[in-house]
């Protein structure tokens, strides 16, 4: 995201990890981020932002899509 500060903003490898403990570490990562954990098959705003990730999980909380700002 070109127009977004410096800093991390993907994080493929915790594809497959818990979803809360994946929210933290993005958090930890990126302190300019909320991450938010959402459900597969959730709606959610389509509008992006520089300061989200979503951490979609499934019905285990485990993630589903690699986290990204958006």
């Amino acid at each position: 995201m070109a127009n977004c500060p410096p800093g991390k903003s993907m994080w493929p490898e915790l594809v497959r990890a818990n979803g809360d403990a994946a929210a933290t570490v993005i958090e930890r990562q990126n302190r300019n981020v909320n991450a938010i954990v959402v459900r597969e098959g959730s709606s959610v705003t389509e509008d992006l932002r520089c300061d989200r990730v979503w951490v979609w999980v499934n019905a285990s909380n485990v993630v589903v899509r690699v986290p990204r700002i958006g």
